[in-house]
């Protein structure tokens, strides 16, 4: 999906107005409906104020990831677990695999 059908997708989920986006960053709904229609495109600087004003990434709203992360307590988490010296960063990514494949075992079980 590209940033057009992601920005109207977002858009339409969340329920906000072209008009609401617009005012957030400085410009006009017009110009907001032409980047949905895929008319014009944005400069980087332009894209990330949309995703913050649609309160989503800019890796989801450009097409880099499929995941749509809303907790931004998750962002922080992963984003300090990126930071961590390698050997406490395989400890904690070991952990977390641990627990998912713990409750995919469970799920599979119980089904």
């Amino acid at each position: 999906m590209d940033f057009a059908s992601r920005l109207k997708q977002v858009r339409a989920e969340k329920n906000i107005k072209r008009e609401v986006i617009a005012e957030k960053i400085g410009t006009s709904s017009a110009i907001i409906g032409r980047y949905e229609r895929g008319e014009r495109t944005p400069s980087v600087d332009i894209a990330k104020k949309i995703a913050e004003a649609l309160d989503v990434s800019l890796d989801y709203l450009v097409g880099d990831t499929s995941v749509l992360v809303e907790d931004k307590a998750i962002l922080k988490r992963i984003e300090d677990i990126a930071n961590l010296p390698d050997e406490n960063k395989d400890y904690v990514l070991n952990l977390i695999d641990m627990c998912l494949r713990d409750f995919k075992t469970k799920q599979a079980f119980s089904s």
